[in-house]
């Protein structure tokens, strides 16, 4: 008997996609993630993934979060990440899109099992100007890949930029997450087209940290 496999195409997300964030309970929330959101993600992971891999010279695979060590509190936001480890994300640079309650966000980021970031800190002060003046202020910078608040580029200045560089490089739990967030009512999140070129794009921009994250960790 010959198997047939269906792949979905990425449709976008619609407001029904983040109300499922305001669902009470870890399995009613988990069941909604599962049948609603992780497919998207799913599809949009695998049509960024030759994007990416092409950009990057080098193979990224697509890690769908799957929240498996829940047990009490339902997650507050769920993500599709890539990156060059094939066992995983966490300890190597990598790409992220992710959903909360209010907005979507598309970002570069490394975390805390990534092995050197006082390394990569010190890499970015040193070319802070070449780095960050190509990119929209709109962009926004994370130091804690837990909590949803965000910092733009405009509001931060060089100073704040800086700043949040010298935290990565001094405190150990400290991370860095880089990108775009799109409010849960922008029209470009319902036209999946639209929205996977807005990712791809976004990503292009932020190569040089990935490349400069890889070599850091070597």
């Amino acid at each position: 008997m010959m198997v047939v496999y269906i792949t979905m195409t990425f449709q976008g997300f619609d407001t029904h996609d983040f109300e499922i964030f305001s669902i009470p309970g870890l399995e009613p929330r988990m069941e909604g993630l599962k049948e609603t959101i992780r497919p998207k993600l799913t599809a949009l992971g695998e049509e960024v993934a030759p994007y990416l891999s092409k950009l990057l010279n080098e193979e990224m695979v697509v890690h769908v979060a799957k929240h498996a060590r829940r047990s009490v509190h339902p997650p507050d936001e769920t993500w599709v990440a890539w990156s060059a480890g094939k066992r995983g994300y966490k300890a190597t640079p990598h790409f992220q899109v992710g959903m909360r309650k209010e907005n979507l966000f598309a970002m570069f980021a490394i975390i805390y099992e990534y092995p050197n970031k006082p390394g990569f800190a010190k890499d970015l002060l040193e070319q802070q100007k070449e780095l960050f003046s190509t990119l929209p202020k709109s962009f926004v910078i994370s130091p804690d890949h837990t909590k949803p608040e965000t910092t733009s580029l405009a509001e931060l200045g060089n100073d704040g930029i800086r700043e949040i560089l010298q935290r990565l490089a001094d405190v150990k739990k400290a991370e860095f997450m880089i990108g775009i967030e799109l409010d849960r009512h922008d029209s470009q999140l319902a036209d999946g087209e639209a929205l996977k070129k807005k990712v791809e794009t976004t990503f292009s921009s932020l190569t040089p940290f990935y490349r400069i994250a890889s070599l850091a960790a070597q």
